[in-house]
């Protein structure tokens, strides 16, 4: 349903009113906030009820059995299958983020790629971040259990033809693909939750979900860190075949035949749901997503920003006079609070990914632990964003309606946890406090990913909450991308200047001797070679010098980021259309009592 502005009449409204009513009433009179308690006293309750009295409202019964009512309902045998085999998904799926990490050195060598490094994980990201909405658009057009199997067997090809690569090019496309099936399985997650899980459990299963991502990230550098001088680094990804199709299946089967999501088309053929596809904008956002990030890698381009300005346009375009059924609804398009929340998720998420992708280069590069113990070093701060998420799911997140200002308060404190980091990323500071620091900084990760997802479905009607969230979940995934161009272009450049410095300092020329440029080269791809390159007391104080200075620079770069993502989160606003609506009939009845008054006086 096309829901038009407020100003196109009342017909307009009454619709929205009934429709959000009817299917997610988020509180007993209508306009819960953070600070709304579950259940209102007896007195309350009459205030509340003698106020409506000119319209019918749900009573208290109905209000609770919707708030504790899911979607669909399966069996607890599968139900526990279902949570395994999207658990290892998601696990999967983030391994594959940090793991890289660690295994970057040795690609990079393999493959004679050193300057290209960081396409190994902006590949991934961009194919992630432009399928998900996607996803999305899809799971309301077939059944889940039918895209469990496409995106774990897209996730299974890209991960067999990544470890078969013996060029570049080959490589990428292996990432591509990967990346393709990990957004699927973020999306899909997401629908499953909104479907299975009652209101006042989405919280707490957010958490989980947020958890099991957490510990891909954390165990997967670790594994890649210490697997890959036994194994090799092709063994890490093919063996991730198996288990990425054994999940697929798992959901598959978990799934009965009969599972229809409430915002799933229940009409037509498969030829006709395939015409439904908005494949031309589907085009146009990945085209937006791919140049955007290509003109922000490494040295800032102007032609691929342009083109990909021109695809965005296009793509909107498209969206409002072209496709039938749009991947982004114009009511979502058109919704303030919605788009804030995505943007503001996009700046948050890459601050935060600067922390995951550079935490193990400092414990690399400045400190000196072997590849191992530096992935180890995440397992802290995913510890944290993990318990963040399932602690406020669990305590707090226990109803629907406004957590406006949880989010801008978890905001504040994320940037404040960098603004410590930046200045505690040197070898001489005590390795405990820097663990505490990183620790904190996941804690309020976890909390803002969860509090801004609650107020997001605040902000949208139900009926777009399946396009919404994936359309968050794409500015979430589009952020690792955006931070790692943008932040490895601005660490590069202030690594690379930095090395250029120490090194004509130490030669005592104002140019570069034969071979310095080679040796920079290598060690901005390869944070290893800084402790285990062969490099001389006095270059290797240069080289940790360099990683010292960029790690500064980007993480104070993150901080003044998370600051204007919290002016921008702040903007959302605290109502949603619930609200909009009561309002309005609250202001109607006003205007009807005084005209009353003023009749009968």
């Amino acid at each position: 349903m096309t829901i038009q502005p407020e100003s196109s009449g009342s017909s307009v409204k009454n619709d929205l009113r009934e429709t959000v009513e009817s299917r997610d009433t988020p509180s007993i009179d209508g306009s819960a906030t953070e600070d709304t308690p579950l259940l209102r006293s007896e007195s309350d309750s009459h205030v509340a009820s003698s106020a409506s009295s000119a319209t019918s409202g749900p009573s208290q019964d109905e209000v609770l059995s919707d708030l504790d009512t899911p979607n669909q309902k399966v069996s607890r045998g599968r139900a526990v299958a279902i949570i395994l085999s999207v658990y290892l998904l998601i696990f999967l799926q983030a391994s594959n983020m940090s793991g890289i990490t660690m295994a970057q050195s040795i690609i990079a060598e393999d493959l004679d790629a050193y300057e290209n490094a960081m396409w190994f994980t902006t590949a991934f990201l961009v194919a992630m971040s432009s399928t998900t909405p996607l996803t999305g658009k899809l799971a309301s057009i077939f059944a889940p259990r039918s895209m469990a199997l496409v995106v774990a067997t897209l996730f299974a090809i890209g991960c067999l033809v990544t470890s078969q690569a013996h060029s570049f090019p080959v490589f990428i496309l292996g990432r591509v693909i990967t990346g393709m099936g990990g957004g699927g399985s973020t999306a899909l997650a997401i629908v499953l939750i909104l479907e299975l899980t009652t209101k006042r459990q989405r919280g707490l299963y957010v958490g989980l979900m947020n958890a099991g991502f957490t510990t891909g990230v954390s165990l997967g550098a670790v594994f890649f860190g210490g697997l890959i001088s036994a194994t090799g680094w092709r063994a890490l990804f093919w063996i991730q075949v198996p288990p990425s199709l054994l999940a697929g299946l798992g959901i598959y089967f978990s799934i009965p035949g009969s599972f229809s999501p409430n915002q799933s088309s229940k009409e037509g053929s498969l030829v006709t749901k395939l015409k439904r596809i908005d494949y031309l904008g589907a085009l146009f956002l990945t085209a937006t997503v791919v140049f955007f990030l290509f003109g922000l890698s490494n040295n800032i381009q102007a032609i691929p920003l342009v083109i990909s300005l021109a695809a965005l346009i296009i793509f909107v375009l498209i969206e409002y006079y072209v496709a039938v059924d749009p991947i982004v609804p114009i009511t979502v398009i058109q919704n303030r609070g919605a788009l804030l929340t995505c943007v503001a998720q996009l700046g948050f998420m890459a601050a935060r990914w600067t922390v995951l992708f550079y935490a193990p280069i400092t414990a690399l590069a400045v400190r000196g632990f072997p590849p191992a113990a530096s992935g180890s070093i995440l397992i802290p701060t995913n510890l944290g964003f993990g318990l963040g998420g399932l602690l406020i799911g669990w305590l707090h997140i226990r109803h629907t309606g406004s957590f406006w200002l949880s989010s801008l308060v978890s905001f504040i404190l994320f940037a404040a946890s960098l603004f410590v980091l930046s200045l505690l990323s040197t070898p001489d500071i005590p390795i405990a406090l820097y663990v505490a620091i990183v620790f904190l900084n996941g804690l309020f990760t976890g909390a803002a990913l969860n509090y801004t997802l609650a107020h997001l479905l605040h902000l949208t009607l139900p009926e777009t909450h399946y396009v919404a969230t994936s359309l968050l979940g794409t500015f979430r995934g589009f952020a690792g991308s955006f931070g790692s161009a943008i932040g490895g272009g601005i660490f590069a450049r202030t690594l690379r200047e930095a090395l250029e410095n120490g090194f004509r300092a130490i030669d005592g020329s104002d140019d570069l001797e034969p071979g310095r440029s080679d040796l920079i080269r290598k060690l901005i791809g390869s944070p290893a070679l800084v402790y285990n390159g062969g490099l001389d007391d006095k270059e290797r104080q240069v080289a940790v010098q360099g990683y010292v200075d960029g790690l500064r620079v980007l993480f104070q770069a993150a901080v003044v980021l998370s600051i204007i993502v919290s002016v921008v989160q702040a903007a959302t606003g605290r109502k949603g259309p619930v609200d909009k609506v009561e309002d309005q009939e609250t202001r109607s009845r006003s205007r009807r009592h005084d005209e009353l008054g003023s009749d009968q006086q």
